[in-house]
């Protein structure tokens, strides 16, 4: 593998085993509007895009509706503290920690609104790790602002802060490395000109990261270490 020094990190099916709290939200969004999803398949695809892109894409809902079902699940999500319904990868922690050391770069680059990473990212103590913690806008998914291409504005958003704390631009952009599970993740790092390590731990499956131009696949947090160069336990 390449040398990198900053490393971009998705957050749900990268770093959180997020499934439950957000499945049970996306029901509990979905019912209210006369949506009784019951196929786990389809669910577990809300996982990682904006959700209104998912409603519209799945159930072409109209945009009252997927106000209605977004409100509704943040209603538990937020509200009802359904977003702490999640757990870090067993090994990511560590991980995390060993690439600090080693003096890379750390970043959040999450399509999720950034109050819940910040809030989930703080409530797995992983803070301190993170030079930035980027998500998107609260109002995107009610404003039927986020789109496909959202990842790839994050991405670009969160080299951005990365620059107004000091770091060099130009090097920023040969050696930084983006690190997700879907290939959401792989497309929105390669339209920043980005590789993509794809995890297949997470919500995407092997066949889709590699359909998608992934660069490198890990099928574990250890052969993720493994491609970092980070030292195995």
């Amino acid at each position: 593998m390449p040398h990198y020094t900053t490393l971009l990190f998705d957050l749900d099916g990268t770093i959180s085993e997020s499934a439950p709290g957000i499945l049970r939200s996306v029901r509990y969004g979905l019912d209210a509007v006369g949506i009784h999803e019951t196929d786990e398949k389809k669910l577990r695809t809300f996982i990682g895009p904006p959700l209104n892109t998912q409603m519209k894409k799945l159930y072409g809902m109209k945009d009252d509706d997927i106000v209605t079902a977004i409100t509704k699940f943040r209603e538990l999500y937020e509200e009802k503290g359904a977003l702490f319904d999640c757990s870090p990868y067993a090994g990511i922690g560590e991980l995390l920690s060993l690439a600090k050391a080693a003096g890379y770069v750390l970043a959040v680059s999450s399509s999720k609104p950034e109050p819940f990473v910040k809030r989930i990212i703080e409530n797995f103590g992983f803070t301190s790790y993170f030079d930035v913690i980027c998500g998107s806008d609260p109002d995107d998914e009610l404003s039927q602002n986020a789109t496909m291409s959202q990842k790839a504005r994050i991405i670009a958003k969160t080299l951005s802060l990365l620059c107004e704390k000091g770091y060099d631009a130009a090097r920023l952009a040969k050696e930084t490395v983006m690190i997700g599970d879907t290939g959401y993740d792989v497309d929105g790092a390669h339209d920043n000109h980005l590789p993509c390590i794809a995890v297949s731990f997470g919500y995407g499956s092997r066949e889709e990261l590699a359909a998608h131009g992934a660069d490198a696949i890990a099928d574990t947090v250890g052969e993720l270490r493994e491609l970092l160069g980070l030292p195995s336990k």
